[in-house]
């Protein structure tokens, strides 16, 4: 993993992983050993990543997650993220096929119905219950002579 994090460390790498995605994404590259250059590639990146990849918030890393390796586990998960979505780009993807959220259409007399019905969740009066149950209280034995 140290391997991992030093070669994508500057930044560079990510860079042009987003102009292979998109040309021109990132139109200054720093290659410096400057660490706050270095920074700001990561920074490009992750802006790219959110803005045009559409990566959600909670896969995106920390630039310290990258630079100090705080969180090596949290690049990979952004890079999973952005390999899943590359078709966007008409790239090939890595992994599952992300999921294509399905909208319905409810008519007022189906969301109307759906009213009258009782769900599981508010109980049953059938079936196992704590009926005769004597949490906390003592228990009555009674012995008949």
């Amino acid at each position: 993993m140290d391997n991992f994090i030093a070669v994508l460390k500057d930044g560079v790498v990510l860079c042009k992983l987003a102009n292979a995605l998109e040309p021109s994404a990132i139109r200054k590259i720093n290659q410096t050993t400057m660490a706050f250059k270095q920074m700001e590639n990561i920074n490009n990146f992750l802006t790219f990543a959110e803005a045009k990849v559409g990566v959600p918030k909670n896969e995106l890393f920390m630039t310290v997650d990258l630079y100090e390796a705080q969180d090596p586990n949290s690049v990979v998960i952004c890079l999973s993220s952005v390999a899943r979505k590359a078709d966007k780009f008409n790239k090939p993807t890595l992994g599952p096929k992300e999921a294509q959220g399905e909208k319905k259409e409810w008519t007022e007399e189906q969301l109307k119905a759906g009213q009258n019905v009782i769900g599981l969740q508010y109980g049953s009066n059938k079936g196992a219950t704590q009926s005769g149950m004597n949490i906390g209280n003592p228990r009555h034995i009674i012995l008949n002579h």
